[in-house]
């Protein structure tokens, strides 16, 4: 060691993060709440809330546990709670005995929930210290729900279809955001989807996006929609093309259901470093471009036949986005909805309501596209028949190299 050698003493918040990582290792599930509660005492905060979204992403619902602090569920519209929660940032609320703080609850970049506790007042060294809870937090919830069904219950608001139970175990996280691009899904009806379903994941500069309708309703089309996940997934990770995860996918909806089921699918490929994306279009609406907060175009491609036809090697579309661009994609359920005139919803009133949106200022991805969601289903007279899914990436460009530099 030289003379400067580092002060490895530890301090109060390394003990704090510390104890409670190393107490919540072994901790059972139900006891992570209480546990939690029993650690932010120890800075002195106060009637401790988790929160955690509703699958419908209307309310963030308080989870029961000893010590916790279990109140009214909080809109995520209009509430201190959805706005911590949308933006993925701090909110705190002055009150007349302190200050009551609402923290993200990010794990990588997923929004799990809020955190809200009271302090008597707050300093920058207790904003700093509870950021970094707030990220202990988050990591010990992804790590026990995989073996709990407290928290899935906790989410409920009404009883869940098992083809919706099906859906949802299949499903990534909902967002996804790094410094290039952002991603964010919806289903609708939250409660009763059945054959809508989407996947991503980012490899290296790649990210990898497919959006699927399987053909029926209830648990034949889970089941279509399953195996078409499955087949995705499959192809994605033994790095086939795009034309060949097509193929993977079509050779199992095939085989296993026989020539009168299909899926339509999109799958995309985007460059996050150069913005160029490679688009499949197997019967679905055409993703919409929007640029600059309106739709600049629809991204049409070559015909391709749905998943399980045994259509022809697909013709790949090039499409180039520019920094900030946005992809909407969206399943027919979107446009095939009846509104009161008996007419269907159609693109025209989807792309008004995406313009309408897009004047108002710009939010993450996430939620823009829940706010776009939600203004849908009220122009729809609160109405979703079919399965309705609505998917969107946001390309931001730029490198993440400065990120593997520790300040």
């Amino acid at each position: 060691m030289g003379e400067e050698s580092l002060d490895r003493a530890e301090g109060f918040g390394e003990r704090l993060l510390g104890l409670l990582l190393d107490k919540a290792r072994l901790m059972p599930p139900q006891m992570i709440a209480p546990l939690i509660a029993e650690e932010v005492a120890r800075i002195g905060g106060r009637d401790v809330s988790i929160l955690l979204q509703d699958y419908a992403q209307e309310v963030l619902v308080p989870l029961p546990g000893g010590k916790l602090h279990v109140g009214q569920p909080e809109p995520m519209a209009d509430s201190p709670a959805g706005k911590a929660f949308l933006r993925a940032d701090v909110v705190e609320v002055p009150q007349a005995e302190g200050v009551r703080m609402y923290l993200p609850l990010l794990d990588g970049s997923d929004q799990v929930g809020v955190m809200a506790l009271t302090l008597d007042a707050v300093s920058n060294d207790d904003r700093r210290l509870l950021r970094r809870l707030a990220a202990l937090v988050a990591d010990m919830l992804v790590t026990k729900n995989a073996y709990t069904d407290q928290f899935f219950q906790a989410r409920r608001r009404e009883p869940m279809s098992v083809s919706a139970e099906i859906q949802w175990s299949l499903l990534p996280p909902l967002a996804m955001s790094v410094p290039q691009v952002e991603v964010a899904g919806i289903l609708e009806p939250a409660y009763r989807v059945a054959g809508d379903s989407f996947d991503y994941a980012l490899n290296d500069n790649i990210l990898h996006v497919a959006v699927i309708d399987a053909m029926g309703h209830g648990l034949d089309a889970a089941t279509m929609a399953t195996v078409a996940i499955g087949a995705y997934r499959h192809a994605r990770r033994v790095l086939v093309s795009l034309s060949e995860k097509y193929a993977y996918m079509d050779d199992a909806i095939s085989r296993q259901f026989g020539p009168d089921h299909f899926v339509t699918a999109q799958l995309m490929h985007v460059n996050i470093a150069t913005g160029e994306m490679e688009l499949v279009n197997a019967g679905h609406p055409a993703p919409l471009l929007i640029r600059n907060g309106r739709v600049e175009q629809q991204l049409d491609s070559a015909t391709t036949l749905p998943v399980g036809f045994g259509g022809e090697e697909p013709r790949i579309r090039q499409h180039t986005l520019q920094r900030g661009d946005r992809v909407l994609c969206y399943t027919d359920g979107i446009i095939e909805e009846r509104v009161a005139d008996g007419e269907t919803f159609g693109e025209e009133r989807l792309i008004d309501c995406v313009n309408r949106l897009g004047a108002e200022p710009k939010e993450k991805v996430r939620a823009d596209l829940r706010r776009l969601s939600h203004t849908l289903k009220m122009e729809r007279s609160g109405r979703t028949s079919d399965d309705a899914t609505l998917f969107m990436i946001e390309w931001l460009g730029g490198a993440a190299d400065h990120l593997t530099t520790l300040d």
